[in-house]
């Protein structure tokens, strides 16, 4: 029987999943125990898992008192960094990695939304997930929080205008991206229903972010399937190097 290397999967939300990302992970031959702690799921340890995949959410990655498993993600994520574990962060999850490490989180000046332009830095060039893409990528955007400053010792990946710190690393084998790459149009159909009255509050249409998504879907998707594909060989090479429990 094939084995599958397992990613635990921290899902916030019912409808934030892991979308595309979790397509290609699965589609690179890796299997996806996603947890809802949000609906009463535990969060596990990282015992038996090749790597961690903590998703979106509208909540902040400090509101403990209303999320009350957010302390537990950032210690998982936090184990991850110290471990070695591959872990990915995607918008909330980037949030509480860099929470988790040391990093600071605050509220932005605008919240960043729809399709928008981030640019690599020259350190992503050796990157084993992000070196290889293009100098300026698109990214879906839908966040009003932003990573303030990293923790000590991240590598700073990618920048954008509005909000830096896009795409950083801690430790060996950590990622954070403010971005969902992750999205599907029908996931931000729902996101942008649920947000209509602040999209519009800050003058943008939501059905135009919607359709503007849409549209882009498959050049987004041409661009970030080989980031999910290259941290899937991150996983695949850690759990290789990894004792097998029997």
């Amino acid at each position: 029987m094939t084995h599958h290397p397992t990613v635990l999967v921290v899902q916030h939300e019912p409808d934030t999943g892991p979308g595309w990302f979790g397509v290609w992970l699965a589609d690179a031959g890796l299997a996806l125990d996603a947890r809802h702690p949000y609906a009463g799921d535990d969060l596990p340890g990282l015992d038996g898992y090749a790597g961690l995949l903590v998703l979106g959410g509208a909540m902040g990655p400090a509101d403990d008192e209303r999320c009350p498993w957010l302390p537990g993600t950032r210690s998982l994520l936090a184990a991850a960094v110290e471990r070695g574990v591959p872990a990915f962060g995607i918008c909330l999850g980037a949030e509480l990695l860099a929470l988790a490490c040391g990093g600071a989180v605050r509220r932005a000046a605008a919240p960043e939304l729809g399709v928008q332009l981030v640019t690599l830095r020259p350190e992503s060039s050796d990157d084993p997930v992000f070196g290889g893409l293009p100098d300026t990528v698109e990214v879906l955007q839908w966040h009003w929080e932003e990573i303030a400053s990293l923790p000590e010792g991240a590598v700073w990946l990618a920048e954008g205008t509005a909000c830096p710190h896009q795409v950083f690393r801690v430790g060996a084998a950590a990622w954070g991206v403010q971005g969902h790459p992750e999205v599907t149009t029908p996931i931000a159909t729902g996101w942008a229903r649920q947000d209509s009255p602040l999209v519009q509050a800050v003058g943008l249409d939501p059905a135009a972010l919607v359709g503007e998504m849409a549209e882009r879907e498959v050049s987004l998707a041409q661009t970030w399937r080989p980031v999910a594909e290259r941290f899937a060989g991150v996983v695949h090479e850690y759990a290789g190097a990894r004792p097998r429990h029997h």
